[in-house]
């Protein structure tokens, strides 16, 4: 009885001083700083996106989002090291659509489907089929003719074996008969200056590398790959409206988390993430870079799209018979 006694004197005293006696409770998600962790370069389109995201995400959750670039590999870098790390929601990767593609060319010790737990899909990326301006096609249909009257003669530049512009390519070629050699870049700048220069004939960058070269009259635009034309160029038709029914291959950028991360938080980054990409300014921005801004999946719909990505891409690998140079 005096325990009791000396107990409820000590909760009386603590309440009187505003203390709990309760036990502790754990602090509301996020009460620290967030690090995004980003697999490209700075500077580039994919990490201007990120940090416009970070910068958002910080206003909308009331903390800072502090953006660690990790480029390298082909995103596998930084997928690699925030795989690794505590499942807390305090660590998040930004990557792009060779998440699911580089398993199917090497060896990687990430499965993106058990690893990793999909929080948000920020945006998609059309790409713009281009040629250079000595090309005598100002359309697919045009394109697909002189490339069939001279096979083996044209080419085509990429940013890497595996890459969106590479695999876009070649489903390109195979559903339109079409037969060019691949010139892989490191890059789609110096992929760009080549065809600009005559040395190849055609690419499939994303869209926001190349719309100023098309609007300064330095490359031809054919069309988009995307479903639906892209809104920085809409006066640019799709490449299935072009000739080639069902061709929609585009690349994108999601939000991951290590898997086991709660998810109580993975929905409340999704929410957050979602809110931020609808803003106006966001939009605006976005649009701006040549990216098409995803504010509408859940978590589960982002996991059940980069599955049905993976598939096809996997698809195209093994039609196409791609391998890892």
């Amino acid at each position: 009885m005096k325990i009791i006694g000396r107990f409820a004197g000590v909760c009386a005293a603590a309440t009187f001083l505003g203390a709990a006696c309760a036990p502790a409770q754990a602090q509301p998600y996020p009460n620290r700083s967030i690090k995004l962790v980003v697999g490209f370069a700075p500077g580039g389109g994919s990490d201007a996106v990120a940090r416009l995201l970070a910068t958002g995400l910080g206003e909308k959750l009331g903390q800072s989002i502090v953006v660690e670039n990790r480029p390298g590999a082909n995103t596998i870098i930084a997928t690699q090291h925030v795989k690794g790390q505590p499942a807390d929601g305090y660590t998040l990767l930004y990557t792009s659509a060779s998440f699911v593609i580089n398993p199917s060319l090497q060896e990687v010790n990430y499965d993106f489907d058990k690893d990793f737990a999909s929080v948000a899909l920020v945006d998609s990326i059309p790409l713009l089929l281009v040629t250079n301006n000595k090309v005598p096609a100002k359309s697919v249909k045009e394109l697909v003719a002189y490339a069939k009257r001279q096979p083996e003669k044209l080419s085509y530049a990429s940013f890497g074996v595996g890459s969106a512009a590479h695999l876009a390519s070649e489903q390109l070629l195979a559903l339109t008969g079409m037969d060019m050699v691949h010139v892989p870049y490191k890059g789609s700048a110096p992929g760009l200056v080549d065809v600009m220069g005559g040395q190849v004939t055609m690419m499939m960058p994303g869209i926001g590398s190349a719309v100023n070269l098309v609007k300064d009259g330095k490359l031809t635009a054919l069309a988009v790959s995307s479903s639906k034309r892209a809104s920085v160029m809409p006066d640019v038709p799709t490449i299935a409206e072009s000739g080639v029914p069902g061709f929609e291959l585009v690349t994108w950028e999601t939000v991951q988390a290590p898997a086991g991360t709660p998810p109580a938080i993975v929905a409340q980054l999704n929410t957050a993430i979602r809110e931020v990409l609808a803003t106006p300014s966001m939009v605006e921005r976005m649009i701006q870079l040549g990216v098409e801004p995803e504010s509408t999946k859940s978590p589960d719909d982002v996991a059940k799209f980069i599955r049905s990505e993976a598939d096809k891409f996997q698809g195209i690998i093994r039609d196409r018979r791609i391998e890892a140079q």
